[in-house]
């Protein structure tokens, strides 16, 4: 055996363990889409700041 194997669960703890899984997910997909807004607000307002700097010049 695995020493860290863990027997299935059953009744409302299998229930609690899977809402509790359903809901990291969500965490870290809610994360995920966040990061990439940031990343792409970014990446817009850079390139918002060399378009304006091209036009000064």
């Amino acid at each position: 055996m695995q020493p860290n194997y863990h027997p299935p669960r059953a009744g409302r703890k299998r229930l609690t363990t899977l809402r509790q899984r359903i809901a990291r997910r969500r965490r870290i997909a809610l994360s995920h889409m966040l990061r990439g807004a940031c990343y792409g607000i970014g990446t817009g307002a850079i390139g918002l700041a060399f378009i304006w700097l091209e036009r000064l010049m």
